[in-house]
């Protein structure tokens, strides 16, 4: 799993990943940051079955074939598309009707016997209800594409990623058919006419890109809600200053997307980060980079720098500053990021206020991570109050 083993301080390290190839790891903050927006790495490797591998997910750590060229280009056009449709005022617009749902699925724990599943009362269906709708996908398919999804997101059994992945594409596949003779206000509605009218993607483009942003879409956040509901109530400091200021809610976000949660990463390997192809040689200081080397860049570990983050190993909600990198950086940044941080927002502005004594109703050691996962989590979250 080793090799040099210098610090994350810009340096990289030789390491193997979980599939036994070998990668270079960068873990310093400066260093992840500056080469998140680096035109030398990318998603592409012009011998992508000779390469080295992250995971077998074919999501992440999975390269396409191709060039820096034509992956930027693909790349522009697809943001191009995407961008108005999750522009941040447009998802701030969206805000009172997320509000609406939340408050109506709390409702529904509430008139409910503790203890309840809060994963699969909240944690769950929020993100998918927001995305069903933003995309028009209908809800109650749901159970049909979150089996997929959990296959799709496997990165051990490349066949099950495989399938998962092949199963949301056949789906959008179909539910784009079906669309096609009743246009709607929702973002495959827009792709299917920027197909029609002005040919700017292919039908197994745009199959492709809503199976990607319907996987991205909930699974992430469903992740995001469980870990920080757990590291709320594990850090009874910072949930009463939650409760005492519910306007500490935007910053309370932004620190749960930075802080790892040891019970849901205590199965995670040391040997991640985001996956990127060198295109040309790049010096790290003095570790020789070739064309063609698969480059980790260790967000985790970046988002722990104790020069930007101080007591980075502390949860704090206040932290007044917090340039994390949860969402990457540059070219590539989560064009979701809008969406998530108003979901999250409104999930932790609201879930203490409406149940203000919220405890978990088993032993932290007895919580199970979804493990073998790209987007970790939990299989369930039992709480009372």
């Amino acid at each position: 799993m080793g090799g040099d083993e210098r610090e994350g301080d810009g340096a990289a390290r030789r390491v193997r990943t979980s599939t036994g190839d070998p990668a270079w790891q960068v873990s310093g903050y400066e260093a992840v940051r500056t080469l998140l927006t680096d035109p030398r790495l990318g998603t592409t490797h012009p011998d992508p079955e000779r390469a080295s591998r992250a995971s077998q997910s074919p999501l992440f750590g999975t390269p396409r074939g191709g060039s820096p060229e034509t992956e930027r280009e693909d790349h522009g056009r697809m943001r191009r598309a995407l961008s108005r449709s999750f522009a941040v005022r447009r998802m701030e617009a969206l805000r009172p009707r997320i509000q609406a749902m939340a408050d109506r699925l709390l409702d529904d724990v509430a008139r409910r016997r503790p203890p309840v599943d809060l994963h699969e009362a909240l944690s769950f269906p929020l993100p998918v209800l927001v995305i069903c709708e933003l995309l028009g996908v209908p809800f109650e398919d749901r159970e049909r594409f979150r089996a997929w999804s959990d296959d799709a997101a496997h990165m051990n059994d490349r066949a099950r990623a495989m399938a998962g992945l092949e199963n949301l594409y056949r789906y959008m596949q179909a539910l784009i058919e079906r669309k096609r003779q009743e246009l709607a206000e929702d973002v495959i509605s827009d792709l299917i006419a920027a197909r029609d009218e002005r040919g700017e993607f292919t039908e197994g483009e745009i199959a492709a890109l809503a199976a990607g942003l319907l996987f991205a879409g909930h699974e992430t956040t469903v992740s995001a809600i469980d870990r920080g509901v757990l590291l709320l109530l594990t850090s009874p400091d910072q949930r009463e200053a939650l409760q005492g200021d519910p306007d500490l809610a935007a910053r309370a976000v932004e620190e749960i997307l930075r802080t790892p949660s040891q019970v849901l990463d205590a199965s995670r390997s040391a040997i991640g980060g985001l996956p990127r192809y060198a295109s040309a040689p790049i010096d790290l200081r003095g570790a020789a980079v070739e064309a063609g080397d698969l480059v980790l860049l260790d967000t985790r570990s970046a988002n722990r720098d104790p020069v930007h983050f101080p007591d980075p190993e502390r949860f704090d909600i206040g932290r007044e500053d917090n340039p994390h990198l949860a969402f990457g950086h540059g070219p590539h940044f989560c064009l979701g990021a809008p969406l998530a941080r108003v979901e999250l927002q409104v999930v932790f502005g609201t879930l203490f206020r409406r149940f203000p004594t919220l405890r978990l109703a088993v032993e932290v050691d007895e919580l199970r991570p979804r493990t073998g996962r790209l987007t970790g989590g939990l299989t369930e979250l039992p709480v009372t109050w």
